[in-house]
């Protein structure tokens, strides 16, 4: 039998749900010891890890459990997420001031507009149609021709599901898209190369590039214009592009339908929610909490220190487990309930501290307006049929939902 420790990195495990029994054992000492890292279980843990970036990396080995091969470290370091203060916060600042109050509102706008869009064309696979909404989104962010916007679910699919086969091979249809996307796309490799390494993705990059100098030619009222009037290089230009192609894309991909999961699990927490729309917002930080999109993140002691009782070592691997902590009893009353009037402690899915996610406004924007679109049908909706899950240990991932309305 494996051990507790074995279950929750193993990709096959998730195929079949998040092991939350697994978890819960773990999680009786707030910091453990799994294999060659120390595995963060409890959400007050995790929280000073995650704000305490002198004594725990993010820098000096990245974010993924895995030890990345030393070039690839190099070129990895170069992303916003893999940053320490004050490299960091000067990369966050730009694009803190590329989101303008002007930009947001106008993307509000759209979002809204999008929902109502996905959920008015549904085929009756819940996460193969809101897929798009995501991708709508980002295209309008960063000014990408919409058109061009499937090479996004293409990129995030490669790294994001490097673990599963149905992901690890997607490919997208060229039709209607832009010369510079089928100019990108001629690079595209099909060697099975690590998507998570540079050379793993020579279309995005060059795609990236050839947007970049579009952009400091002709900008627009649209954040990545924004951006090329900063002080950026191409070279950052292209890392934070690779961030929200994947991160901005995949984490909403994948709360959306683990949302709908939760309300279709719990019937009469839908119904609950179909008659108050004053309980969205609530619902939505719910559904985040309870399905939790992002698993876990990786840091690195940066010097010896003492965590939950555990003496960890300069150079030690720490693992903050999000799955986890989001359900930690001694911070929320029956945390495995799915309850949408829950107001206890913010959950953990958008992070905390200096890596806050940046997207968390327009995240939760698209989901409420989503929900809202749902809730507006003339009937609830059930599953016909179970959910397919993403083979991956890092992302609560849905591949396929049949949904059908309920009779």
């Amino acid at each position: 039998m494996p051990t507790d420790a074995e279950v929750i990195v193993d990709p096959d495990t998730y195929t079949a749900g998040v092991p939350h029994g697994a978890l819960t054992r773990l999680r009786k000492q707030p910091v453990v010891r799994t294999g060659d890292f120390w595995s963060v279980m409890r959400h007050a843990e995790v929280r000073t890890v995650l704000r305490t970036p002198k004594v725990f990396s993010s820098h000096r080995g990245a974010t993924q459990i895995r030890d990345p091969r030393p070039d690839d470290l190099a070129y990895v370091r170069q992303m916003m997420l893999n940053q320490d203060p004050p490299v960091h916060t000067r990369l966050r600042g730009m694009l803190t001031r590329a989101f303008t109050p002007k930009t947001i509102a106008r993307l509000e706008e759209r979002i809204t507009q999008f929902a109502r869009s996905t959920i008015d064309t549904m085929t009756g696979d819940f996460a193969h149609d809101v897929a798009d909404l995501p991708l709508l989104t980002l295209a309008e962010v960063f000014g990408v021709p919409h058109q061009d916007r499937k090479l996004l679910f293409d990129w995030s699919n490669r790294v994001i599901g490097f673990q599963d086969d149905e992901y690890a091979f997607s490919s997208s249809d060229t039709t209607g898209m832009t010369d510079m996307a089928k100019k990108a796309l001629e690079q595209r490799p099909d060697d099975g190369r690590d998507p998570r390494a540079r050379n793993g993705m020579p279309d995005l990059y060059a795609y990236a590039h050839a947007l970049g100098e579009h952009k400091r030619r002709h900008p627009g009222d649209d954040v990545m214009s924004n951006l090329m009037r900063e002080d950026i290089t191409i070279e950052e230009f292209e890392n934070l592009f690779w961030l929200f192609s994947v991160a901005g894309n995949e984490t909403l991909r994948n709360g959306i339908p683990g949302g709908m999961i939760a309300l279709m699990r719990h019937p009469e927490q839908y119904e609950r929610l179909r008659n108050d729309r004053d309980l969205l917002p609530g619902a939505v930080e719910e559904m985040l909490r309870w399905w939790t999109p992002v698993m876990h993140f990786r840091r690195t002691a940066a010097q010896d220190t003492e965590l939950g009782g555990q003496r960890i070592k300069s150079g030690d691997k720490v693992v903050v487990w999000f799955s986890s902590a989001n359900r930690d009893e001694t911070v929320y009353t029956n945390p495995d309930a799915f309850d949408i009037t829950r107001r206890e402690a913010e959950h953990l899915s958008f992070g905390h501290g200096p890596h806050f996610c940046l997207g968390a406004h327009l995240a939760r924007t698209q989901m409420r307006a989503l929900f809202a679109a749902v809730c507006d049908l003339p009937h609830q909706l059930e599953m016909n049929g179970e959910p397919t899950r993403l083979r991956s240990n890092f992302q609560n991932g849905v591949k396929h939902l049949p949904v059908s309305p309920s009779k």
